[in-house]
């Protein structure tokens, strides 16, 4: 467990600095990441889905309100899903929007258009 989460810190502090970041968009990786910090153990371990994880992925949700912020957004969850590697499990990953009853305009996935989502 506590490799997990020098991992997911590793991979947030990775975002934070190195993420990139578009001229038309307020998103950060650091925002994106840590929103969904709660979702680690859920998307990795196979662990209960948590209220703190659903409520990240609603605030993101939420803060993502222009075209360029879901871009940016999904650049990001790719970003952090190739820094996880093999321990992610990619079907929760897809599925997380809809286990946490949000709705989302574009599908969670490695092969997503980025410069499509609207």
């Amino acid at each position: 467990m506590a490799g997990v989460m020098k991992l997911a810190c590793m991979v947030l502090a990775c975002m934070i600095v190195a993420g990139p970041i578009t001229a038309n968009a307020l998103m950060s990786c650091g925002t994106v990441n840590g929103n969904l910090a709660g979702c680690i153990a859920y998307l990795t371990r196979g662990a209960p889905l948590t209220q703190g994880c659903c409520n990240g992925v609603t605030n993101l949700k939420n803060m993502a309100s222009t075209t360029p912020d879901r871009q940016q957004a999904c650049r990001c969850l790719q970003s952090a899903a190739k820094a996880v590697g093999p321990g992610l499990n990619t079907a929760r990953a897809a599925g997380l929007p809809s286990a946490c009853k949000v709705n989302i305009p574009y599908k969670i996935s490695a092969s997503t258009n980025c410069n499509t989502v609207r």
